[in-house]
């Protein structure tokens, strides 16, 4: 491995990519430079991001593989269209988030979380019969405790996120989990910037329902697993409809 002193050019040239990169990318996810449209040219990133033309040319190959633009030669480099960006790319998850109105985005996440979340779900609680995990079945629990008692919208949010993270690691597969892991920290961003104060409200009847998944798999009922957590995914894109 090679390490970089964090004063090097190295360093420096890197962390000016990760800015263009950022800026760049946040611009393009919020429509400022709307499919098959063409981008600045080097020359005038140069200038607008006051970098060298290496940097410039290091971030549109960064851009360029997460699917958001494309460059030919002696035409110049434009944006693709949307549905040919890596919605799983993290970084290209965190741009939506910091979108104003990240409405398609936010139903989108939704409804891939109802492919495969309710059969996370069933799937954990068939292990928990094969595992006896009562360990892991109790953290469940307590993360059920955590959102009932969560004393701010952060609280809430991260014990949310953990508990949603811990149903996908005891399902036991891994690609639930990396799958998994993206998208629900693309919606921890969200639940963090959203204006809902009325999780107060609501947490007591939100952890209930969550309980009921966590009894469902603790008991080793696949079908109750699944119900519960497609109530509960269902319920919370309802409710952040109607407050948004």
């Amino acid at each position: 491995m090679t390490i970089v002193a964090s004063g090097s050019p190295s360093a420096r040239a890197s962390n000016h990519t990760h800015f263009v990169v950022d800026q760049m990318g946040r611009a393009i996810v919020a429509g400022e430079y709307p499919p098959d449209t063409m981008i600045p040219l080097d020359p005038d990133l140069c200038e607008m991001f006051d970098v060298s033309r290496t940097v410039v040319r290091e971030a549109k190959k960064t851009l360029a593989a997460k699917g958001l633009i494309a460059s030919k030669a002696k035409v110049g480099t434009h944006v693709r269209p949307s549905d040919e960006w890596n919605m799983f790319d993290e970084d290209v998850l965190r741009w939506h988030t910091s979108v104003k109105s990240p409405g398609r985005f936010y139903d989108e996440l939704f409804e891939i979380r109802l492919i495969f979340e309710p059969a996370a779900a069933a799937s954990a609680a068939r292990r928990a019969n094969e595992l006896a995990d009562k360990a892991a079945c109790d953290k469940l629990f307590a993360l059920c405790d955590s959102l009932a008692g969560a004393n701010s919208r952060a609280d809430f949010a991260v014990a949310d996120y953990e508990f949603h993270h811990h149903v996908l690691k005891l399902s036991g597969n891994r690609f639930l989990q990396s799958l998994g892991d993206m998208v629900q920290t693309a919606l921890y961003s969200l639940f963090l910037i959203e204006a809902n104060e009325k999780f107060q409200e609501v947490k007591a009847e939100v952890a209930a329902n969550h309980r009921d998944i966590a009894r469902a798999i603790a008991s080793g009922l696949p079908d109750a697993a699944h119900s519960a957590m497609l109530k509960v995914i269902t319920e919370g894109h309802d409710r952040t409809r109607a407050t948004a």
